[in-house]
Order: structure tokens, then sequence, then C-alpha cells
């Protein structure tokens, strides 16, 4: 009798949960967008001077906006004297001179505001410029800014001379300790020398930044991409009788002593309050949101281990970054790797983040040789459907919509610190993040249309005169067509709540499943030059026929095509979308 009574009660439950697993929830604006990298110093220069500005930015957001992103991260506008291109800031609170005016600045955003466009600032909270304010009053003593940074007495070796305090090593080779007459002592700078790390153990240092969080957001950005934030913290010295302890060999024998690879960054990197800082960095970003109902989006960059980057997603009731990135189809695969590879990059995101958490899918930036380099050009589509059509947020680093690779920058043109500082110009190029850097491909005239200057900041890449923007939007069938159609279907409902799986059908054709609500989609990506017959029926509740949605560049096939799923042709480094039937 009793189990008479339990069983209407159970089923009830039961189907009340499905119902609420079906229901379609309200998501996020930054949920659903493409977010839009642009490298302002590359991407259209206005003023003729050879340097990308925000005047140019703001001329190409109707670009933008075509091919289907709803959102631009810009890397730094600060002001800054440039040693490492903006990621030295020497005033939080004012545009860079070269690219513009705060005026500009107001102008990019009220356009952006037209044409619903969010604007993601790059927020560099580790270091600031040792041409700052703060780092110059303290200097001169002044108490309250000395404290900002982070100081030490160097070791006296046997011979009298001072020594750095530790062997700890900059990202850009070297000691990353530097002494200064006027103190008497050395400053971190985790980075280059110009670029003295900020110490977060100190309460004003806490609340100076997050009131130019609150500046920024104040002025209509919809959120920040927080730059090295696993940096912030270094190991608390209290702990080892108030001396920074020496940071343990790597083992790694492909590197020099003066290569950061060289060490293990125990006491430098991914700290503990680390996490908690951005932690509280989300309560002020909803401060705002609050307000007015628009959520402030936290990107924060971190090349770490899964385990560790996911922390960045909050803890308990404590919320952090919404958008941890994932930089695994970076750092884990490339042209070389098969499809099993490609399945496990892309499934260990998914399988980390919690359950209740949105994955992001990152295939390039500023930092990292171009997408269609590591890949090939061949695979410029098929890359691009994955980044698009997986579930989550999509981030296009400007150029891969086109397929643009990277330039050859000789020796005598590098500017980059990280290829200048090896003082080889043999191999600075293994070292040089120029390369990903040069200018946006717009058409076949002078500097590919960036710039009308006889000189541009870094050279433009060989063969713009064919890959550019304007020739692929007259082309039948480009890769920048392949992207825009992309964008358009990631809006159907199957792309923003449906369900995923995937298979490696065999060595070289990796296959994602999208499903919700009774329509099925098929990706199907093949990594290599040879034609294959695949069978889709390995995934469950997949047969009958399939029709194409969408094909890369080099696909054989034709609009209309069906195809049975149990024995598809795939054309070598063919990507294809397709539709169940």
């Amino acid at each position: 009798m009793r189990t008479v009574i339990l069983l209407p009660f159970l089923i009830f439950f039961c189907g009340g949960n499905v119902i609420k697993h079906n229901e379609e929830k309200d998501l996020d604006w930054w949920e659903t967008e493409i977010f839009y990298q642009i490298y302002p110093r590359s991407f259209f220069d206005s003023d003729g001077d050879g340097i990308g500005d925000l005047n140019g930015v703001t001329s190409k957001l109707e670009y933008v906006k075509e091919i289907g992103a709803g959102a631009i991260w810009l890397s730094p506008m600060f002001q800054s004297p440039m040693y490492d291109f903006g990621y030295d800031i020497s005033d939080f609170y004012s545009v860079h001179d070269e690219y513009g005016t705060m005026e500009d600045f107001d102008a990019l955003l009220e356009k952006a505001k037209e044409l619903d466009i969010k604007i993601v600032l790059d927020l560099v909270p580790n270091h600031t410029s040792n041409e700052s304010v703060w780092f110059q009053e303290a200097l001169k003593g002044n108490e309250k800014y000395y404290n900002y940074f982070i100081w030490e007495d160097g070791i006296i070796d046997e011979n009298g001379n001072s020594k750095p305090p530790n062997n700890w090593v900059s990202h850009f080779r070297g000691s990353a300790w530097e002494y200064r007459e006027e103190v008497g002592k050395y400053y971190l700078h985790q980075f280059v020398i110009g670029q003295p790390d900020l110490n977060y153990r100190n309460p004003d240092v806490v609340e100076e930044m997050k009131n130019i969080i609150r500046f920024w957001l104040d002025k209509g950005v919809a959120g920040f991409r927080v730059d090295a934030v696993n940096c912030l913290f270094e190991v608390n010295k209290e702990l080892f009788g108030g001396v920074y302890p020496d940071e343990p060999l790597s083992g790694r024998v492909d590197v020099d002593p003066g290569s950061h690879d060289y060490l293990s960054h125990i006491y430098t990197k991914d700290q503990n309050e680390t996490y908690y800082m951005v932690y509280e960095w989300r309560d002020v970003f909803d401060e705002f949101a609050a307000k007015d109902g628009l959520a402030r989006v936290m990107m924060t960059e971190v090349y770490a281990t899964v385990q560790n980057v996911v922390k960045y997603f909050g803890e308990g009731e404590r919320k952090g970054a919404q958008m941890p990135f994932n930089f695994d189809l970076i750092s884990d695969v490339d042209g070389s790797s098969s499809a099993a590879d490609i399945k496990r990059a892309v499934d260990k995101f998914l399988t980390y983040k919690p359950v209740d958490k949105v994955a992001n899918w990152v295939v390039g930036n500023h930092d990292n040789s171009r997408m269609a380099t590591r890949y090939g050009s061949s695979l410029v589509d098929g890359i691009n459907m994955i980044v698009l059509l997986l579930p989550g947020v999509g981030v296009t680093y400007m150029g891969e919509e086109i397929g643009m690779l990277d330039g050859y920058v000789s020796w005598e043109d590098t500017v980059d610190p990280s290829g200048c500082n090896t003082n080889d110009p043999i191999n600075y190029m293994k070292s040089s993040r120029d390369p990903e850097r040069t200018p946006f491909h717009w058409n076949a005239e002078k500097n590919a249309g960036f710039s009308t200057a006889d000189k541009t900041w870094l050279p433009v890449a060989e063969g713009y005169e064919t890959l550019n923007v304007e020739v692929q939007k007259a082309a039948a069938r480009s890769h920048l067509k392949v992207y825009q159609a992309l964008a358009d279907l990631r809006q159907e409902k199957v792309f923003r709540y449906g369900r995923y799986d995937s298979l490696a059908l065999n060595k070289d054709v990796f296959v994602f499943r999208r499903w919700y609500n009774g329509e099925t989609y098929l990706v199907v990506v093949n990594m290599r030059n040879t034609e294959y017959v695949v069978d889709l029926t390995y995934f469950e509740n997949v047969s009958g026929n399939v029709s194409f949605v969408i094909r890369s560049i080099q696909s054989p096939k034709n609009e209309g095509d069906m195809f049975e799923a149990s024995a598809l042709p795939v054309a070598g480094y063919e990507g294809i979308v397709l539709k169940l039937q």
C-alpha cells in the first residue's frame, strides 16, 4: 500500500525535473555572443601615422557587426611608454596619446552602443609602468606609493657586490629583480624591467585597482579581460623567515638559465590568494549589474593547468570570472594533431568546468602564432566551425575569420621585447610575438588598406593582395562567408541550448553533435588531406539521411546535397555542418 502511495509522488517530481531541464532559460548577453579581439595598434590607422588607433576601430565597427560579433575586446589602450606595447601602463585612467583621446574613446562607446556592440577592455592589474606617477613617487620616498611595489634588499656576495634577492626569472628573460639607487633596493618585475609588480598584500593597491575598474565600468564598458592574473600574488615571505625563497629548477634541458622556463614557478604563480582577489573584483562588477541589470563580464587570462583555470569561475557562493579563458585549442593541439587529440582537447575543458558554468573557445590571440599558421590554411573553416558551434562562447582574434597568417618580421623590424631580449638575430622568431600582430588585411591597396603611411609600426604580411577582407567579400566562396554563415547558425536554439557529444571516427575525422527539441546537427572536420567514407550512426539516435548546411571553401559538396548518415563521403581537409533529416 505504501508503494502505491509513493509512486505517483515520485513520478510528479521526476516529470517536473524533465520539464525544467527542457525549459529555455534566459541567457545573459555574453553567453550568446562572439567576442572579437582587436589589437588596436594593428587594426586600422585613421590618421596616417602607421599606428592603428581608436578612431580606426570606430570606423570599422560596422565590419564587426557584419561578421556576426556582438562584443569587442580591445588590447590595452591606456597611457603607456610602450616598452611592452600597452601592457606597461603609466596611467590607468587615460588613453594612450598614439591611440587618441578620451573623447575618441567616448565616441567609440557611442558608436558601439548604436550598433549594439559591447566593449570589453584589457585590464593589466599585475604591474604598472616604471614611468607611472606611482612608481616615480615611490622613488622619491613617498611611503604610500613605495608600498605599492615589492622591494627587497640585495644579497652581498663574497666580493662585496650586490646581487638580486633570489633566483626569480622574468617572463622576458633574466632576473626578475632590478636595482634602483634612489631607494637602495631591488624591485620585482615578473615581466619587462619597465613593469614593476604591484603589491597586492597592500590594501591600498587592492582598493586602487577596484577604483580603476569602477572608473571604466562607469564610463560604459561591459567588462574586462584580465591579463596575466595568476601572477598577482607571490608567496608570503613571512612563511619563509621573511625572505623570498629561490624557485626550483624546472628540469627542462631545452632552455638556458636566462629563460623563464628554466625554473618551476611555484612561488610566483597560482598562489591561492589570487582566486579570492578575482572574486572580490567580481563583486565590483556585480555592483554595476545590480544597478541596471546588465551583466559586466570578466575574462581571465591564465596559462595554467585546467584544474587551476576553472578555480577562477568561483568557489561555493563566491562568484568569479564568467570566462576563465580556455586555451586548450592553442596549447594542446595544432595542425599535426589527430582527431582523437582534438576530441581530448575539446572534452577536457567541458569535463573540468563546473556543470553550471559556460565554456569558451579560443584558438588565437596577440601572444600566439595565428590559427591559420598553426593549423594550416586548409583547416581555417573547420577550426572556425569548432570554435563557433561548440557549446559556449566563441572568441575570435582579428583575422581568423579570413584566415590571416603570421607575417615575417625581420630582426631589424622586431620590436617585441620577447624577441628583442633574446639578443639572437637567428632564433628570435621563436620568442617574438610580432608575427601575429602584423597589420590587418582590409584590401589589396597600400599597406593592405591598414594605413596610408610610408612605414607601418610592423610590416604588413606578404600575400595581403589576395588574402584580405575585400577579396573575400567579393568571392563566391571564402573563409569570411563561411564565418558569417556560422555566426548566423549559432543563433539557432540548438546551438544556444542544445546538448553535445563527440567522436573521433578514425585517426583524422573529428565529429561533434548538437541536438535540441528534435533537431540534430553534426559538425565534421577532417584534419588531413585524405578522403574517407564515415559512418555517423555511431552516434546514438543518428540514422537515415543528413543534408549539407555549411561547407568549407574546398568542400566538393553542393547546396541541397543529401547523404546517408551511415556512408558520408568526406574530402581531404573538409569541414561540413550537416543537419539530420
